[in-house]
Parts: structure tokens; sequence; C-alpha cells
């Protein structure tokens, strides 16, 4: 058995491993690369193996560092099954053709104001193609061990990082590897937290925060304070969100807020992303994987206005606070967000409040590390607004809970490959897991293969 790392070294995207099994190949998730331009031209060059020469996928989530390259990989000639849990094929269901949809949007957007170097701006696929690699999507439960190629069994066990999430273990009777994914929260607010494994002879795991420990505080209190002090002043809190997991974390958090009269139970709250209100439905479908009772999803669901069509959403820009407007991508790298942005950012009465992890490169990582201006749509645009962190709600465990998760295996791999983190996030996790768990680790370089014994 080898492994080549296609993705997710020095980098918290692009997760994209590929395990050679004999004669067949099976990739392990099948991620975007997100952030600085060198990362994101990534996406644009072809792959070191051949689309058609890959005879499976397993999606460990449907997040689209995780899941985002398929339609690529499908519209290369690949024709073989995407594995993953049912929670996880309906998600992709909805993130794929929005982010296919964005991509057309935006490079239209680039060419009708002329902001592009490229002429014409041209979307990295479409939601067409999208729409296509959907057909090959094959849900299977967590738990129950299947085939993805001759010889070599898979099982998916819940991670709690988001619906569907899962851990993928592979064995082929004479040596094993698991992968992490991303690993959820032990004290998560919405979702059951990660499961314990057992182990494996050889480890693939996350450390997007492998350099840092979360707050000892109430995300639920921090938020409050945060819309209670920009609502004084009359202004609007913009959250950019990830569509699936975070912004049902808000939802959540706002409802108790108001529920427990920290805020206006009439202070208006926007949820500004159809996926995200497509994907608060699948969360309900899916309560198994929720520690919220039946109520609590319900109340969730309808604690926030839906925003339905761009129009409305344009139409938001010249409202004024108090409000609150959640909207996606997460990194503020495009979607909607990027317009409240643009529209929001220059008043000092309004603050940008970011609820999770931003990749260097993105505009989010930009604006959070205090940048003056940021670029939108070919301009500058000043930031003036507060800017407030919210990392209490991450859906990522912080270093301490990931080597809690570890101390579980009940046997030591005989390799640690330390992935999916920013270089000094990764490093000092692996630094952690060799001092404290005395395990040896790899820090794996961007297309490296490894024969696993």
């Amino acid at each position: 058995m080898k492994i080549q790392f296609l993705g997710a070294t020095d980098t918290v995207t692009g997760s994209k491993y590929l395990v050679r099994h004999g004669e067949a190949s099976v990739l392990v998730d099948c991620g975007l690369f997100q952030g600085y331009k060198p990362l994101r031209l990534r996406n644009w060059s072809p792959l070191p193996v051949a689309a058609a020469d890959i005879d499976a996928v397993i999606l460990t989530h449907a997040h689209i560092d995780h899941s985002g390259y398929l339609p690529l990989l499908a519209r290369q000639g690949f024709t073989g099954k995407v594995f993953c849990t049912p929670g996880t094929a309906d998600l992709c269901r909805i993130l794929l053709p929005d982010a296919g949809h964005l991509q057309e949007e935006e490079a239209e957007y680039a060419n009708r104001h002329g902001f592009s170097k490229h002429a014409p701006a041209l979307p990295l696929y479409t939601r067409e193609d999208a729409m296509r690699c959907l057909k090959l999507l094959h849900p299977v439960p967590a738990g129950k061990p299947w085939h993805p190629v001759p010889g070599l069994n898979a099982s998916l066990t819940p991670s709690g990082h988001m619906v569907g999430s899962s851990f993928v273990r592979l064995d082929d009777g004479s040596r094993s590897i698991l992968f992490s994914g991303d690993i959820g929260r032990p004290n998560d607010l919405v979702l059951r937290p990660p499961s314990p494994m057992d182990g494996a002879d050889y480890l693939v795991v996350e450390s997007t925060y492998g350099d840092r420990l979360h707050k000892d505080s109430d995300p639920v209190l921090a938020l409050g304070q945060v819309i209670k002090r920009t609502a004084a002043r009359g202004g609007v809190v913009v959250i950019p969100a990830f569509a699936v997991g975070r912004a049902q974390s808000l939802l959540h958090c706002i409802e108790v807020l108001k529920t427990q009269g920290v805020i206006d139970r009439k202070l208006p709250v926007y949820l500004n992303s159809p996926m995200a209100a497509k994907a608060t439905q699948l969360y309900l479908k899916h309560k198994a994987e929720l520690r919220l009772t039946f109520a609590e999803c319900e109340a969730m669901a309808h604690t926030a206005h839906i925003v339905e069509s761009p129009e409305e959403s344009r139409l938001l820009n010249a409202k004024h606070g108090p409000m609150v407007i959640i909207a996606a991508s997460g990194m503020a790298t495009g979607g909607r967000v990027v317009h409240h942005l643009k529209a929001f950012a220059p008043d000092k009465r309004n603050t940008i409040l970011f609820a999770g992890f931003q990749a260097g490169g993105t505009r989010g990582a930009l604006i959070a590390g205090g940048a003056p201006t940021v670029r939108i749509h070919g301009q500058e645009v000043p930031v003036r607004a507060e800017v407030a962190m919210l990392d209490d709600l991450s859906a990522h465990s912080d270093a301490a809970e990931i080597t809690g998760w570890l101390r579980g295996f009940k046997s030591t791999p005989k390799q640690t490959f330390v992935t999916h983190g920013e270089p000094a996030a990764a490093d000092a996790m692996r630094q952690r897991i060799e001092r404290e768990l005395h395990w040896p680790c790899h820090l794996p370089c961007y297309l490296e293969s490894v024969s696993l014994d």
C-alpha cells in the first residue's frame, strides 16, 4: 500500500490523499485549494494521476476544501463511485452545485466590470459540471464496512465536525490507515462529540488548530456581547459564516440569546444564504447526529429571516442597523457576504465578526489581521468597522482536544502524518504528539509518496 499527498500539506485546504493498493487507486477526499493565489492555481493544474485511473473516492465530509474538486475530477474522466455517509451525500448535493454557480457568477461579474486579468474570466467549473458529478455519489452507512476496491476494507465513523462527517479507515488485511478528516469538538453546542477510535497502523491527522487552544469561555455569552454593543451604536453585525455547520451554530446561539433576553427578540436577523437555509433543513433531517432536542432544532431553523433572492440581498445593503446578517462564505472568499462587507466595512458603527478559522491569503484573514483596506471587486474598501473574532464556535478540535482524542487509541501508529494545517500549526501539532504521546510523526510535502509497509 502506498499513499501520495495531493493536498493539505503546508495548508489547511485542498485535502486529497491517493492510496494505491495493488493496481487499484482510491482517493480519500477531493478538495479545492483556497487562500493564497499559488495554492488556488493548483486547482487549474492537472493531477499527477489521470482521473480515469482512480477507481473510487471516499469523502470524510462535504466542506468544499474536502469535496469541491469532485466536479473537475468527473469532468476529467473519473467515473467510479464516490463513497460517503448519507449526510455527506445530502450536503454535497447542495454545496457542489452552489460552488459551481458562485464561480460562474463571479466570472460573469468580473467580465461585466472588467477587473479580471483574464479575457474572458472563466469559472473553474460550472453548476452543470457539479450536477453531473452528483450521480457518482454512493452513500454508505457509518459503521458498516464495505470494499471500495477488491481486497481493501473501508469503514466510516462519525467525527463530530459537521453532519455526515466521518473518520475513514482502510485495511487490506496486512496494514491499516486512518484518516481523521476534520475532528469535531468534544463539547460542541450542536453536534455530538467525535467517536473514539482504536487506532490504525498509520494515521493521517489534521492540525488546523495545532498551535493553539480554544478559549475557555462561553461562545453564547461572547456572541451576545458583540451583538449588544453593536446594536447599542445602531450598527450592523456582518458574520461571514460557512453555510454548513457554522451558520447552524450561530442560529442556535442567537435563539438562545433571544430566549434568555440578552438581545431583543425583535432584533432583525437575516440568514443570507439559500444554501445555509437548505443545510439547516438537512440538519433537522439528520437530527440523530445532533445533541439538540427537537424543540431546539425547530427554534434554530426559525430564528432568522431567510433572504432568498439576489435582489433582496442587495436591498439589505441599503438598510441601517441594528441588525445581524449571517452570510457565506466563511472566509469571505466569495458569495453574498462579499457585497455586505463592501457596504458595511467602511462604517465604524458596524462589526465584522469572524466565527471560525481564516486561512492565509483569504480576504477574511486579511481583515482579521487588521488590514486597513481590503480589495473587493477591483476596489480598495476601507475597513473602519470593528473586527471581532469568535473562535469558541470553531468546529475543529484544538491541539489539546486532538491529543485527547488520540490518547484513546489502543495501539501506537507506526507513523503519524500531520496534515491540513498552516506550517506553524502542523509543526506544533507534530511536536505535541511526539512530546506527549511519543509517536513517530512526519510532515509530508506536496505530492510526496510514502510506502506503507
